[in-house]
């Protein structure tokens, strides 16, 4: 048993099935079989054996021509190295020697060729100290020495200052150093072109002028050029600042109209006209970049000039006293009315009067001097914005975006600016607005003309507002206006966020104070209509708001108009700050109408409840009123008899019920529609629509059990001349009104199908499309309301 395990385990793997097959073989057959299996087998390994014989004989061929391959390569190894030990050597060391010989002959020619250099510069040097001291003296000719200096700048200072040229230049004419000659004939030069540039000032010889400037440069000596120049320059803007100033002293001029603005605005001018004129002369002879040191010594004469006429422009309008008075305005009448508000007084005083204890209707404030100087100081701002952006435009480095100067950001003119103009702006512009406000609210009048009778015409034109609110859009607009055209952008956000407080608060609040306390539409008696006058005057109230937020959305939509003039872009050329601007405006626009809107609500909802919804029902009731749907053709023409139509005849009767809901409907409506305005009015019907659907539906489950075939569909019809009524009120059609009345369409028309019909969608599943407001146990109820005839 252990031998023949053993057996099986030396057995290759190509032969254990076979083997084991033989073992386990229990007829002649199966020896059989597994005999000739193994033959098979044997003779594939016999076969694979053979062609492993015959492929050696090859691969000892290849491996003897190897070997002959070996030693050819072993006596090539051995000349090769002959070759290099001996010719090569020999070849590499003279290849050494040579490459030694041209770097020293190089290096030769390297420090002929600079000794050469240096002698041509000494010789140039030479030169030039020669032809300065010559043309400084019996000639004069001081361009000539000028270009001698100017040629003697471009020498390196090891050259000039080297022991070579102290031995070589000086002569016995010149005998100091050559560095010592150039100083001196440059400084020499320089004081004598001061000295003539002073002279063709005082002489206003511009040619001689010119010619000295030029030479600045040449004797490296650029600063005190544009030095002078700037100082020229200088004095030609003060001269004329003076002069411009002066000419309204002593007269009205100065007291009346925009002369210190213009004044201002003459002096940037000025400056503008130096920069763009003369920039290009000191650009070409001086360099890039130098006219910005004459520019900052321009803002310097800027600043005491433009400090001189803002000084004296806030002493003559007396600024200081104006900004008193303006922080010590009480604004009695909107606090008193506030006030009384609170209080729940209803006797507050009457707009177009002062508040008791008021000695003036302004209190000492001259509101027509405030505009004037707002317009004033709008102006001077604006021309401050173009002058900064024009000078930091002339000093930007290159294709960089324009960055102010610091010049310019630390001026004392900026600081002046922001002192004598862009506080009191703000602060007169703040005060201007809610007093504007305050007194629009004074004097405010309501169109006397405004009744309820749709049979009397009305006078005024609509919008139907009361006259604050032109009042106050225009001076709004107008504000807006003027600090866009300020181009500050710290204007704007200051200027916006008073208006959207002004009238946020002051504006908004008033509105809703005189809609609860003056004008709330209360019935005097129980179950009766509010007083006509009551009524018009909170549709008034109401039409204020609505068009206060129409006018600032169009004020605002103008100004960011890309077309409008000047643009955003134009006003405010950087990118950041006209995004800034637009979102301020925006902003404003958004919160203003969002306050507006729920204030708009809530007074739509006060004359829904007070005078629509108490004749709603009466209305319906009326329209239905003795009308049954349960009648055969007899009775049905009895009863058109009845109502004074032909028996005979049903084709007027047929249209009864949509005839008297449009009549009331009508006189509900009209006379509130032909007040207010179109968005209010769609509105209130919107609410009003709403409210009658859901009567109008609860009317008509009212008649199950009591509507026949023919019933049903005079009751759709009814249904469906009451919503056109209804759509086709107002001031315009409004078709979403419709939709209001879905769930009662679907209740006439579930009704009103066939059997058959209403089958056919149940199976196809169709129910939930043509009905799909109403719920199964709905449409399942206004299947059951008709009666068998």
């Amino acid at each position: 048993m252990n031998g023949r395990t053993s057996g099986k385990e030396q057995q290759s793997p190509a032969f254990q099935q076979s083997t084991k097959d033989v073992f386990s073989a229990k007829s002649v057959a199966e020896i059989r079989a597994a005999l000739a299996d193994l033959q098979q087998k044997e003779a594939t390994v016999t076969q694979k054996l053979d062609t492993l014989i015959s492929a050696q004989k090859d691969l000892h061929r290849e491996l003897g021509r190897l070997d002959l391959f070996r030693a050819n390569l072993s006596t090539q190894a051995a000349k090769t190295r002959a070759i290099s030990n001996g010719m090569l050597s020999e070849a590499a060391s003279t290849a050494n020697k040579i490459s030694g010989s041209v770097k020293r002959l190089d290096l030769e020619q390297e420090r002929v060729q600079e000794t050469l250099t240096v002698v041509e510069q000494v010789r140039e040097l030479k030169a030039c100290v020669l032809g300065v001291s010559g043309s400084m003296g019996a000639p004069q000719d001081w361009e000539t020495a000028a270009g001698y200096l100017s040629r003697a700048s471009k020498i390196p200072d090891e050259v000039i200052d080297g022991a070579f040229a102290a031995r070589v230049v000086p002569t016995a004419e010149v005998p100091d150093a050559p560095r010592v000659t150039l100083e001196n004939a440059s400084e020499s030069l320089c004081g004598l072109f001061q000295r003539e540039f002073d002279k063709a000032v005082k002489e206003n010889d511009g040619s001689k002028i010119t010619r000295f400037f030029k030479l600045f440069p040449l004797i490296n000596r650029s600063e005190v050029g544009l030095d002078v120049y700037g100082r020229y320059v200088c004095q030609g803007i003060a001269t004329r600042a003076r002069a411009n100033l002066n000419a309204g002293t002593g007269g009205n001029q100065a007291k009346d109209g925009y002369f210190y603005a213009n004044a201002l605005t003459r002096l940037f001018e000025h400056i503008a006209q130096i920069v763009d004129g003369h920039g290009g002369l000191v650009e070409r002879h001086y360099g890039t970049g130098k006219m910005n040191r004459v520019i900052e010594r321009l803002q310097n004469e800027a600043d005491m000039q433009g400090g001189i006429i803002l000084d004296t422009w806030s002493d003559e309008r007396r600024i200081d006293r104006q900004m008193t008075d303006i922080k010590s305005y009480a604004f009695t009448f909107l606090v008193h009315s506030f006030l009384q508000a609170q209080r729940g007084n209803s006797g507050t005083p009457r707009s177009g009067s002062p508040a008791p204890g008021r000695n003036s209707e302004d209190e000492g404030v001259d509101m027509k001097e405030v505009d004037s100087l707002l317009g004033e100081m709008t102006m001077m701002l604006s021309k401050w914005s173009l002058y900064t952006r024009f000078i930091t435009q002339k000093c930007k480095a290159g294709d960089d975006s324009p960055t102010t100067p610091a010049f310019l950001t630390n001026s004392t003119l900026m600081k002046k600016i922001q002192d004598r103009l862009l506080y009191p702006f703000n602060e007169m512009t703040t005060f201007f607005f809610r007093r504007s406000v305050e007194k629009a609210f004074q004097l405010d009048e309501t169109p006397s003309d405004l009744n309820l009778n749709p049979r009397q015409p009305l006078k005024s034109t609509p919008p139907h507002v009361s006259s604050a609110i032109e009042d106050i859009m225009y001076i709004l607009n107008k504000i807006v206006q003027q600090s866009l055209a300020t181009s500050q952008v710290s204007v704007i956000t200051t200027v916006v966020t008073t208006l959207a407080r002004v009238m946020g608060s002051d504006f908004v609040g008033m509105e809703q104070r005189k809609m609860r306390d003056e004008h709330y539409p209360r019935p005097v008696v129980q179950d009766s209509l509010p007083p006509e006058a009551t009524v018009v005057a909170f549709i008034v109230l109401v039409n204020n708001v609505d068009v206060a937020t129409s006018y600032i959305k169009q004020i605002v939509s103008s100004r960011l108009d890309a077309g409008a003039q000047p643009s955003l872009a134009q006003l405010f050329p950087s990118p950041s700050e006209s995004e800034l601007v637009t979102a301020t405006l925006q902003s404003f626009a958004a919160n203003f109408t969002e306050k507006t809107t729920e204030l708009l609500s809530d007074a739509i909802g006060v004359l829904f409840n007070n005078v629509m919804k108490p004749r709603l029902r009466r209305i319906l009731l009326d329209s239905f009123r003795d009308i049954e749907y349960n009648l055969d053709p007899t009775s049905l023409s009895a009863m058109a008899e009845s109502l004074g139509h032909d028996p005979h005849d049903l084709t007027s009767f047929q249209n009864i019920v949509s005839s008297r809901f449009s009549h009331n409907w009508g006189a509900l409506t009209r006379p509130l529609a032909r007040l207010m305005t179109e968005s209010t009015c769609a509105t209130l019907l919107n609410t009003t629509a709403n409210y009658l659907s859901k009567l109008l539906e609860k009317r008509l489950w009212t008649y199950g059990g009591r509507v026949n075939q023919a019933g049903a569909s005079r009751l759709e019809h009814d249904v469906n001349g009451i919503v056109k009524v209804v759509v086709s009120s107002g001031q315009k059609t409004n078709w979403k009104t419709r939709e209001m009345f879905l769930r009662c369409a679907q209740i006439c028309m579930v009704m009103n199908m066939d059997e058959e019909e209403w089958e056919e969608l149940q199976k196809e599943g169709g129910v939930m499309e043509v009905a799909d407001k109403l719920k199964p146990d709905e449409r399942r109820r206004a299947r059951e309301m008709l009666i068998e005839d």
